[in-house]
């Protein structure tokens, strides 16, 4: 249906006013702002320019209150612009863009101010992102949380060149698989990249992917200036001649101007009469006008095609532009680090009316009355509802996570155990767990909890095996009221559905509590991700295993060694590595209390390292005290005496190595202590936060956990470290108060083997640790651990 002529007119002049507001704020940055740290930030300005029309036909008209947007990383000016507009951005954000506390060069949820739904910036994953919300908004909807809350569409803006990245595909096929709705991806499609002009017919392409992959496709390559024209005697002639134009040819012509596209389509096109009459009548600045006027640019185009769509399936729009469009390097190949000189920036001023020192006012330039723009935007739609952003109450925990124990377990099986007996009762807590897993849910212990819980789908489908009578261990039904996701061999995209997931509290109003397991090393095939989810603050719990080389037949490549380390640099995400299951069944209860807690820097995401390794289990009562240790980070299985000349410090699955040493080195050293860390993460960030807050606050002498766990510690006690995994995981303990370190652990790819040998090999068995002791302290020769024959 056509718009109507008042609103396009609004529409269009908001568009203009986001174009100057967004190139204004980059040329702000590096022209006028004081101080300037010499950092040339040009490649937003070209970026921004072609996607200022697509995102105020959106913002200003399309969009409603329900429906998210993960906005094309370099158009963040254009999203604070129109943020601006609105009154949830303010000017001194805008004058201190790229700036310490400004708004953000790429959109952020949690370090910008306006209303970002989805942050962008590693580009791909806020596209997928997208598509995992709607999968996301799906299962709130099933399981009859929604309530009167209406869906919305989970729309991206997306570069073409950003289409290169493999993550999009994976979730592409993913969102086949589980009937993706209600996902809008615009594609701005402007032919060029950070380097170079993309190669031909790439639109072909990309509309046989998404048709192949369920989704309705609308090219909006035309806008109405050209469709006038193709209206013309000799329009057909000029709509083929743009048709097969190279892309590179096209860009070129767009930034060298109406003459060079007077002379090449007269050159090309030859003189037909009707066609050399529709070029003829145009000046130079009307034809440049003419060819520029490309579908995405168009507002009445953009504005018809968005509102044309009365279905919920998902769309993807391929919206034609020229990057840089109405600056001075439009459409040159070297736009992307574009940045217009002052006396550009000055013409450009002149001809949108923009008064010196005006720069920031809103209106300043349109004719259109204030009160009149005003009012359209008050009466937006997206801007309805003012900030969107939502939230959900807090899950009750219990006190203590129950399971069935046994004298021998792993951590795998513990953690398996706990879900289970989440499973067959009817909490809250159980009823806003939702897990997934890529592909690996049976041999990552979820078994029991799938059988319990079901598999989600929109629609019923049941276990074929089941219904023909075929015995087996797992009951595979899916529904709509089902609690597990099952993905296909993408650690990727189990990372972006956590993020999606775990902001279910911000965007749809309703808490879960999701659970991701994976096997440990594959974690750095989705660390991107990961690292994404918890930028963005995402609430959710890894569970990853097997780990470490204690997987000992299955060889290196199934082997960890970095994830430890990754555990404890990763923001957001707290790591633990629980020996025994009563350990982990307390640090579960406490991750379900952290994944909620939204004061600042008080919550987060957790990471579980688990193991396959059965171990013999500690029957010890579980006290406030030593429950609160354990999700502190560490705590005394073997207290040291006031004499005690060595420390073994342990992680995880080398629990009895250490054990066996600790009573080996007690025959011949006093005092020997022994260390079970449960988190080096959480000793390391509560050590690094102890000492800003005496830096910060002088004179004060509090005391982080494992700084008190080793002040009792002679100076000339030695500490020997010992984990499946990096080293330097536990190296730092040195630091703290100064003691030598033996730091044993993993440094090179394992190989297959027993675990003994493994550990053997890798310098970690007890008689490694003894010979780590033996090296810190003076003595007679300690007894060794006897080989097996």
């Amino acid at each position: 249906m056509p718009i109507e002529p008042a609103r396009l007119e609004l529409l269009s002049a908001l568009a203009r006013k986001v174009l100057w507001l967004s190139s204004w704020t980059i040329h702000h940055a590096n022209h006028v702002r004081p101080n300037v740290d010499g950092l040339k930030v040009g490649g937003h300005q070209a970026s921004s320019a072609s996607l200022a029309t697509i995102m105020s036909a959106l913002y200003f008209s399309v969009l409603r209150p329900q429906d998210r947007v993960a906005v094309k990383p370099h158009a963040s000016p254009v999203f604070h612009a129109i943020q601006y507009l609105f009154g949830h951005q303010t000017r001194d954000k805008l004058e201190n863009f790229r700036s310490f506390k400004g708004a953000q060069s790429y959109p952020s949820r949690t370090k910008d101010t306006d209303d970002v739904d989805f942050s962008t910036g590693s580009v791909g994953l806020g596209v997928a992102q997208t598509l995992f919300a709607s999968l996301v908004q799906d299962y709130v909807k099933a399981h009859g949380w929604m309530k009167d809350r209406p869906e919305g569409r989970m729309i991206a803006l997306v570069g073409d060149a950003e289409m290169d990245e493999g993550n999009i595909f994976e979730a592409l096929l993913e969102g086949w698989k589980h009937g993706l709705r209600n996902t809008w991806w615009v594609v701005d499609y402007n032919r060029q990249s950070l380097d170079a002009v993309v190669r031909e017919g790439l639109w072909e392409k990309f509309e046989t992917m998404f048709r192949n992959f369920g989704w309705d496709v609308v090219i909006v390559k035309y806008g109405r200036l050209m469709q006038a024209a193709f209206a013309e005697p000799g329009g057909e002639a000029l709509k083929r001649w743009i048709d097969v134009c190279p892309n590179a040819m096209y860009a070129a012509l767009c930034f060298q101007g109406g003459a060079a596209f007077r002379k090449h389509l007269t050159d090309e096109i030859g003189d037909q009469g009707a066609v050399s009459q529709l070029i003829d009548k145009r000046s130079d600045d009307e034809l440049l006008a003419l060819m520029s006027n490309l579908g995405g640019h168009d507002m009445a185009s953009m504005v018809e095609a968005f509102e044309a769509i009365d279905h919920d399936r998902p769309v993807c729009f391929i919206a034609y532009t020229i990057k840089g469009v109405g600056l001075p390097f439009q459409g040159h190949k070297d736009n992307h680090a574009g940045l217009m000189t002052v006396t550009q920036m000055e013409k450009w001023r002149t001809a949108q009316n923009i008064r010196p020192g005006h720069e920031w006012e809103k209106f300043e330039g349109l004719s259109q009355q204030p009160a009149a723009l005003e009012a359209f935007l008050g009466q937006a739609p997206f801007n309805r509802d003012g900030r969107r952003r939502l939230t959900a109450p807090v899950i009750e925990v219990p006190q203590q996570l129950a399971f069935k124990p046994a004298p021998q377990m792993s951590t795998q099986q513990g953690f398996g155990l706990v879900l289970n007996e989440l499973a067959r009762g009817d909490s809250e807590l159980a009823s806003r767990i939702v897990t997934a897993s890529p592909d690996v849910t049976v041999s990552t212990n979820l078994g029991a909890w799938v059988n319990r819980r079901g598999l989600f789908a929109r629609a019923e489908k049941a276990d074929l095996f089941r219904s023909e009578k075929i015995p087996s261990t797992f009951n595979w039904d899916f529904s709509p009221k089902g609690q597990h996701i099952e993905l296909g061999i993408a650690e990727m995209n189990l990372f972006i559905l956590m993020a999606a997931l775990g902001l279910s509290h911000a965007i749809n109003g309703e808490r879960l509590l999701p659970i991701a397991t994976l096997y440990d090393p594959f974690i750095q095939r989705g660390l991107d991700a990961l690292n994404y989810a918890c930028y963005q603050d995402a609430r959710f719990m890894v569970a990853a295993t097997p780990s470490g080389i204690t997987l000992a037949p299955e060889g290196g490549a199934h082997q960890s060694i970095a994830t430890p380390l990754i555990g404890i640099a990763q923001d957001g995400l707290a790591s633990f590595e629980p020996a025994f299951v009563d350990e982990l069944a307390v640090i579960m209860g406490w991750g379900f209390q952290h994944m909620q807690r939204e004061a600042a820097g008080e919550g987060g995401s957790v990471y579980l390292r688990l193991s396959t390794r059965t171990l013999e289990q500690p029957q010890r009562m579980m006290t406030p005290d030593l429950q609160k240790a354990m999700t502190d980070g560490a705590y005394w299985l073997r207290r040291p005496g006031p004499n005690a000349e060595v420390v073994i410090a342990y992680t995880g699955a080398v629990a009895p190595e250490a054990i066996e040493a600790v009573g080996l080195l007690g025959e011949s050293r006093r005092d020997v202590g022994l260390l079970a860390i449960t988190s080096a993460d959480r000793l390391h960030a509560g050590w690094t936060a102890a000492r800003k807050l005496r830096r910060d606050r002088r004179g004060m002498q509090y005391l982080s956990h494992i700084e008190q766990l080793l002040a009792p510690l002679p100076r000339d006690c030695g500490i020997v470290t010992v984990i499946d995994g990096h080293p330097a995981t536990l190296g730092w303990l040195g630091s703290v108060r100064g003691h030598r370190v033996e730091a044993l652990g993993v440094e090179h790819f394992g190989q297959t083997g027993t675990i003994d040998d493994l550990y053997r090999h890798h310098g970690m068995d007890a008689n490694a640790i003894i010979d780590a002791a033996e090296s810190l302290t003076a003595g007679a020769p300690v007894r060794h651990r006897k080989m097996a024959v």
